[in-house]
């Protein structure tokens, strides 16, 4: 198996507060994971490490082989945070228009969109089905929809690595159900490493490969999830 993400002996904190400590982690290529634990125990700092938003006290992150610190090709990363933080849905654009958005580097600054460009959005769409919303306002979209437009987004630079932040945050329970299952097809059927910080334990845990469970300030890695994922484990990690 080939690691795209390495952890080796990371810790991090602030002057009063550890919050990571020692961990070792890898995430291999093709991989689905959720990131899981308690409210505090550190599920965003971990993402915030790996796009190097946060920098670690102690130890390497590696990143597809180089180290993040000499590592520079980040549109091989695509993030999606919780949609209130990443994007204003009063802005009056379009499906299209938001996800040609991240082909500036492409078309170039003020330059119109060419043709081929905007097939290459309704490739995307199409793909994560959406198709039919590609002239709508981002505004009138339900939440599930919009934060499938922003998958489509981060999908348009051919990311190796998909990054995901509590993403279904006010999405209904049938919508976080299809975007999880959504997740799990682009997985398969792009190889795509796809890493997700989620709240929805028992929803999550149904689709993904493996969960790293973040609790006492390090990182176990559940793989046979139906097996080892117990009753016990759970009201353990929740200190319930």
């Amino acid at each position: 198996m080939i690691d795209v993400i390495k952890f080796k002996d990371v810790s991090f904190g602030y002057e009063d507060k550890t919050i990571l400590e020692n961990v070792n982690f890898d995430i291999y290529q093709g991989d689905y994971i959720g990131i899981i634990g308690p409210n505090g125990s550190g599920k965003t700092t971990l993402l915030k490490l790996i796009i190097n938003e946060l920098n670690p006290t102690k130890g390497k992150i590696k990143i597809l082989d180089k180290e993040i610190t000499n590592f520079n090709n980040w549109e091989k990363i695509g993030y999606v945070n919780q949609k209130s933080n990443s994007f204003s849905t009063s802005f009056p654009a379009t499906v299209t228009e938001v996800v040609s958005m991240d082909l500036a580097p492409k078309i170039g600054l003020f330059k119109k969109i060419k043709k081929k460009h905007l097939e290459e959005v309704w490739n995307v769409l199409k793909l994560v089905g959406i198709y039919d919303l590609k002239d709508k306002l981002i505004g009138s979209l339900s939440g599930g929809q919009q934060q499938k437009v922003f998958i489509c987004r981060a999908l348009m630079r051919n990311p190796k690595i998909l990054i995901l932040d509590e993403p279904t945050v006010g999405i209904d329970l049938n919508g976080q159900k299809e975007f999880y299952h959504l997740l799990k097809t682009l997985n398969e059927s792009l190889q795509l490493t796809i890493v997700i910080v989620s709240h929805d334990l028992f929803l999550v845990k149904e689709e993904v490969k493996k969960l790293a469970v973040i609790k006492n300030k390090g990182i176990k890695v559940i793989e046979n999830i139906d097996d080892e994922l117990t009753k016990n484990t759970l009201l353990d990690l929740f200190d319930i």
